[in-house]
């Protein structure tokens, strides 16, 4: 096995969308040196200036060339770009000997490279932002807490559920803002959702028929399952002598979502891809994220495992409302992305594939970290 190649100091953030956020400063602040490539040198140029940076990173106009022929051995790449130009980064990571990191879902196309990427020595950071990324975190925090409390060889049974949302943070008519690839969106609810519930695995085809009442401190949500929660069993590492009851991983929406969207869903049940894809633009349009507005993001982990003598429970709650200098998606997706790379820089991420958090003992780390850093969470413990 090759050596991990020793990180250079250099950061190279590829994309200054509205997930760029405080995280893109902190590595300001830890890094060497910071390049910021966007569409062209002067939008970079202006990205920095919103963000207060102004001569503390370098702008920079991206194509993949121009990035390839920067690249030295060591850079760390952080990818801000949409999950399928993922694979074309990472090849050029491992051409040019740097590590690479992302918010995203590791896709078949990563996965191939990763390999190759590691016995070359390198770093392949996925799932640390939000969604995946914090959830992870608090699903392996409360696992391995239940895990000392009952015991991996106790037989019992669990429900974990996952909810994430970003919706207005003042609530409209819609319950809904867009701010960001409004076809994605609308594609999500056409994807069918796999999830267990009561013991028996089911698939949604339509996981917005699947939405249920969702209570967090008080005020009522709606959530639905997404895309595929099955694989999370093992990924998470729940013991073997636990039985899952219920494992779902989805989305929270405002209470009213489900009623204001039924005009969406009728043409999700009915239209074709050109359909949907004119139903997105307008409700882009019609339902914008002004500079006016603020965003909010919940971030709901729960975990309760019941065995023949007692029950455990535990929660992690993340509410978190965005505010005129930094929306709360930004800072949620940026803050652990750019922990993660600090962490590939600093050496304590082996060479391969990583994921926000494999273990309990890295998650409790990291989540310690984020809130020393001001990211504002609370865990509820019961017994």
């Amino acid at each position: 096995m090759t050596d991990r190649v020793p990180a250079s100091g250099t950061v190279h953030w590829v994309g200054a969308g509205l997930s760029t956020g405080s995280g893109l400063a902190a590595l300001c602040d830890t890094a060497e040196r910071v390049r910021l490539w966007h569409r062209t040198e002067e939008r970079a140029a202006g990205a920095l200036a919103t963000l207060g940076l102004t001569g503390r990173a370098e702008p920079r106009a991206f194509t993949l060339p121009a990035l390839t022929a920067e690249l030295a051995a060591g850079d760390v790449v952080v990818s801000m770009l949409p999950a399928p130009e993922h694979a074309a980064l990472l090849a050029a990571c491992v051409a040019g000997r740097a590590h690479f990191s992302c918010s995203s879902y590791v896709s078949p196309e990563v996965l191939d490279q990763v390999p190759t990427a590691a016995a070359a020595g390198l770093v392949v950071l996925t799932e640390a932002g939000l969604d995946p990324g914090i959830d992870h975190l608090f699903a392996h925090s409360l696992i391995g807490r239940a895990r000392t409390e009952i015991g991996a060889d106790t037989p019992a049974a669990y429900r974990l559920t996952s909810y994430c949302g970003g919706v207005p943070a003042v609530p409209n008519d819609f319950r809904y803002r867009f701010s960001w690839a409004p076809l994605g969106v609308l594609n999500a609810l056409r994807s069918p959702a796999r999830y267990l519930e009561n013991g028996t695995e089911t698939t949604a085809t339509r996981p917005w028929e699947a939405t249920r009442p969702h209570t967090l401190s008080g005020e009522t949500f709606e959530a639905y399952p997404n895309r595929d929660s099955i694989p999370f069993i093992a990924q998470y590492g729940l013991p073997p002598a636990w039985t899952p009851s219920t494992f779902v991983r989805g989305t929270l929406r405002l209470d009213g979502w489900l009623k204001a969207w039924e005009p969406v869903f009728e043409e999700l049940r009915a239209g074709d891809d050109e359909t949907i894809a004119a139903l997105a633009r307008e409700l882009a349009a019609t339902y914008p994220t002004t500079d006016e507005d603020r965003d909010r993001v919940v971030l709901s982990v729960s975990l309760e495992v019941e065995t023949p003598d007692r029950t455990w429970t535990g929660g992690y709650l993340l509410d978190l409302v965005g505010t005129a200098e930094e929306s709360a998606m930004a800072r949620c997706v940026s803050r652990p992305l750019a922990l993660g790379v600090r962490h590939i820089m600093d050496g304590s991420l082996p060479a391969g594939l990583n994921r926000a958090a494999e273990t309990a003992e890295r998650a409790d780390v990291w989540l310690a970290e984020l809130a020393e850093e001001g990211l504002d969470f609370t865990l509820r413990l019961g017994r």
